[in-house]
């Protein structure tokens, strides 16, 4: 019979919201009273990432075992590490289904499992998670504008939030989390903003998919009171976001997030504390540099130093011979010598000193394992010579324009030789195109698109000449340093990107905790 506050964690993803929760400590017990009950994910690389976190929280307070680091590190395979460890592995199999599970195809199996997980279970509950986010987000809707034929109504994406519902109608948690983008509060069908009818319908999940019985809950926001506690209405319905740049997350992410309360309850949660905001250069600053790969010209540290080198010297008298004297001026001039990064890195990188030595003491605590000899998943891409180019020029004019609001190159900013050969590029169209993560300021928001280019997120050292790594994106997402990725590289970059930042989920648990 447990007392632990049980969750059931929906469209999981690799497992952010559900590892803030689960890593939550009671200040006074110094227990954790969350536990991960059930886990429902359908993509087949983020369910492996999020059994093997499942795995390494069935060890008292993260104390993995020696074989853990061995698999992390490729020394031995995932199956030597479970059956090393059969009753953790088998108990991690069944919190996550033993398989990518999908709500809406398999709701059968997944609701057994379910009432099987909660059936002697005489504590609290909660339901978190948040359902995919590609039909509200204004690039999908962008794209969906494109497919002919496409009618909102029609698209299922529109209505997982439903699956959601008959989840909170089926356990009745005492507490729900609900996350989304916040392009959710403008998304429209057959003209009519389909925010309200989410909000109406959580209010009373039971009714909403056609039972007659269910409990009532209260929507919250996180971040604002509401001008009636006892029944929570606010003015706006950007009170439901949260801007994670301004609650310690070193990155500008805006999400919508609820927090719906059984109507049973009576206290009145409290709000997220805002804290002061990060730079990147102080989460991954400490990180091993790495040099960029070459993508079409046969990869090799030589080459590469060549290539470089090259771009390096001739920069400046090029911007010169354009007429950019001014610009040639004031950009940083580095030689070959100053190229001093040899390796692309590795899925494991062995070290031998602290790579949380820059990082804020909250966050540095929660990044750290002292059991942890190396830095995983930190490995970078190739890319083609052109754009090599155009990410030394873009980092070498963020360092210049540091000081100037927006420190990255607008397309009428780049020099003709580094225009990108897009039609309409100089329209104005494409003027971020090429983003730089720039010192003295916190990340733009790292999303699943990190996966497909790294134009976005190209690294602030000119002299690295890259784009951000799984390993950097995921410490800007803060997730712990020993939170290892399963995947092709493209897979752990999605899963990183469509995340919820799990110390900013610590952060909810909390509020969450004291409610309860």
């Amino acid at each position: 019979m447990s007392t632990q506050i049980k969750i059931i964690d929906l469209f999981a993803g690799p497992g952010g919201l559900g590892e803030g929760f689960s890593a939550y400590k009671d200040k006074k017990t110094e227990k954790h009273p969350f536990s991960i009950a059930i886990s429902v994910e359908k993509e087949a690389s983020a369910h492996k990432t999020l059994q093997l976190r499942s795995f390494f929280r069935k060890f008292p307070d993260g104390q993995a075992p020696h074989e853990y680091y061995q698999y992390v590190s490729g020394k031995i395979s995932r199956e030597e590490l479970f059956e090393a460890y059969p009753k953790e592995a088998k108990a991690a199999q069944e919190e996550t289904l033993h398989g990518p599970r999908a709500l809406g195809e398999d709701n059968k199996y997944i609701y057994e499992q379910i009432e099987n997980a909660l059936k002697n279970h005489k504590g609290k509950t909660i339901v978190i998670g948040g359902p995919p986010c590609q039909a509200y987000s204004l690039v999908g809707r962008a794209r969906n504008m494109g497919i002919v034929g496409y009618e909102a109504k029609n698209d299922p994406k529109h209505f997982l939030y439903k699956e959601y519902l008959s989840i909170l109608s089926l356990v009745n948690p005492e507490v729900f989390v609900m996350e989304n983008v916040k392009g959710i509060l403008s998304s429209t069908v057959d003209g009519e903003k389909i925010f309200p009818k989410i909000l109406n319908d959580l209010k009373c999940p039971g009714k909403s998919v056609g039972n007659k019985t269910g409990n009532r809950y209260k929507i919250y926001s996180f971040v604002k009171a509401a001008a009636d506690s006892t029944d929570p209405t606010y003015e706006d319905n950007s009170d439901f976001i949260i801007r994670a740049e301004d609650y310690g997350i070193p990155q500008a992410r805006h999400r919508v997030i609820l927090l719906g309360v059984r109507e049973d309850i009576k206290k009145i949660p409290g709000q997220l504390a805002t804290k002061d905001e990060v730079n990147i250069e102080k989460i991954i600053g400490d990180l091993p540099v790495l040099r960029s790969g070459l993508s079409k010209e046969g990869d090799s540290h030589e080459k590469w130093y060549d290539i470089v080198g090259e771009i390096a010297k001739k920069l400046s008298s090029k911007l010169k011979k354009e007429g950019c004297k001014e610009l040639a001026e004031k950009i940083p001039l580095y030689s070959s010598q100053d190229l001093k990064v040899e390796s692309r890195g590795l899925r494991a990188i062995q070290i031998n000193r602290s790579v949380v030595k820059s990082v804020p003491p909250e966050l540095k605590d929660w990044y750290k394992d002292e059991n942890l000899k190396y830095v995983l998943n930190h490995e970078t891409r190739g890319h083609i010579v052109e754009d090599l180019e155009r990410y030394y020029f873009c980092s070498s004019f963020a360092i210049a324009f540091a000081n100037r609001e927006n420190p990255n190159p607008k397309s009428h900013e780049f020099p003709k030789f580094l225009a990108p050969k897009h039609k309409n590029w100089a329209s104005g169209k494409f003027s971020d195109r090429f983003r730089v993560q720039a010192k003295g300021r916190y990340a733009t928001t790292i999303t699943s698109h990190i996966s497909k280019d790294g134009h976005y997120f190209i690294h602030y050292d000119p002299l690295q000449c890259r784009s951000l790594t799984v390993r950097e994106a995921a410490r800007i997402q803060t997730f712990p340093d020993n939170y290892f990725f399963e995947g092709n590289r493209t897979q752990q970059y999605v899963q990183v990107g469509n995340a919820v930042p799990p110390f900013l989920a610590n952060k909810l648990a909390e509020i969450v905790y004291d409610l309860l």
